[in-house]
């Protein structure tokens, strides 16, 4: 309806509507408790540095797949995305699937960490949590779902150290990070990498924070807040927005010396696709990766295009590949109800055929 049909007397139930819905959204905001980083218990069982593992508590009557599976996320926001709400959390899902699930929360960097070097994150700290998980279960090999930035660090690990990797799922991961629709990527691309890392040491999170949002400013600096009015009076909507809110903004400080090498190497050289990549003193070339490997890509989204996700076909090297297209964005693969009855049930069915 235009609004200059409206009668008078519905321009005022419209706004006295708006400010009942306003006063009762204010008063939920102000009575808010602390928002919690995840939903689902967990159990610390290694740690090191800033970084800590946690298993998860499974469900009770599930048949849990004796291979386990790590989640390795990105080192640019925090894990607990995937644990959201209780309706909303891959982690869940992947518990109620039957897989026996570990995460690594890498903590926040801090001036002591300016050093570390990818080698560091992926022949260090991946390397030692496989090793811990390992000698828990008795076995020798673990399943690794790797999410985004994260699913770049477990392609170079799984491919570095097969021995120990039995089936690998990348989730909204770049492997091709020049394609013509990659937006951050043409942003970076005549970066100084090395006067920036030089001058500052640690990567702010929030100037990365701010880099992302405006790739879509006004849908995720404008558009959400308005829309926000319409479902703030219902108090369980102001918690799964403050949750979101809380993630959005929590974003650590990154390692000077991995994110000068993160950007350089995949994004400005894109190694991953071209060759030449080195991590220490190995190089990492995805024709070598044999063992089975599961790609879901998200078909809306904004930071990481499909086609740099579908690149991987092309150059892995295993005969058992298989793809999943998500009809969303790259946050809604997590947090969407058509992603909670997909994706997790999927990745559950797809390791357990491989067990």
């Amino acid at each position: 309806m235009n609004p200059f049909e409206y009668r008078p007397d519905q321009l005022v139930e419209e706004l006295v509507k708006f400010n009942q819905n306003f006063s009762k959204g204010v008063h939920n905001l102000l009575e808010s408790e602390e928002i919690s980083e995840g939903v689902t218990p967990r159990e610390e069982v290694y740690s090191e540095d800033k970084l800590k593992l946690y298993r998860y508590q499974g469900s009770a009557g599930v048949v849990q797949n004796k291979t386990p599976t790590l989640i390795v996320y990105a080192l640019v926001n925090r894990p607990y995305m995937t644990d959201i709400q209780e309706n909303r959390s891959t982690i869940r899902g992947l518990l109620d699937a039957g897989q026996d699930v570990y995460l690594i929360d890498w903590g926040y960097p801090d001036r002591a960490d300016r050093f570390l070097t990818l080698d560091d994150y992926i022949n260090g700290y991946i390397d030692r949590c496989v090793d811990a998980i390992c000698e828990r279960h008795g076995i020798d090999k673990i399943n690794i779902l790797g999410i985004c930035q994260g699913g770049v660090f477990s392609l170079c690990y799984s491919t570095l150290h097969q021995d120990k990797v039995k089936n690998l799922i990348t989730m909204v991961t770049p492997v091709d990070c020049k394609t013509p629709d990659n937006m951050l990527s043409h942003w970076v691309q005549q970066m100084d990498i090395d006067l920036l890392v030089d001058t500052m040491g640690n990567l702010p999170g929030d100037m990365l924070n701010w880099t992302f949002l405006n790739l879509k400013p006004f849908q995720l600096m404008g558009q959400k807040y308005v829309s926000m009015v319409d479902i703030i009076s219902d108090e369980k909507n102001v918690k799964n927005f403050m949750r979101m809110e809380k993630w959005i903004f929590d974003s650590p400080d990154q390692a000077g010396e991995a994110f000068r090498q993160f950007i350089k190497d995949f994004y400005q050289d894109n190694k991953l696709i071209e060759g030449g990549l080195m991590i220490g003193d190995q190089e990492v070339s995805l024709a070598n990766l044999k063992i089975p490997v599961l790609n879901i890509f998200a078909e809306q989204d904004h930071l990481v295009p499909p086609d740099a996700s579908r690149a991987l076909e092309k150059v892995v090297g295993t005969k058992d590949y298989t793809e999943l297209s998500f009809p969303g964005g790259h946050i809604g693969i997590y947090v969407s109800g058509s992603a909670q009855k997909t994706i997790p049930p999927v990745i559950g069915e797809w390791l357990d055929e491989r067990s």
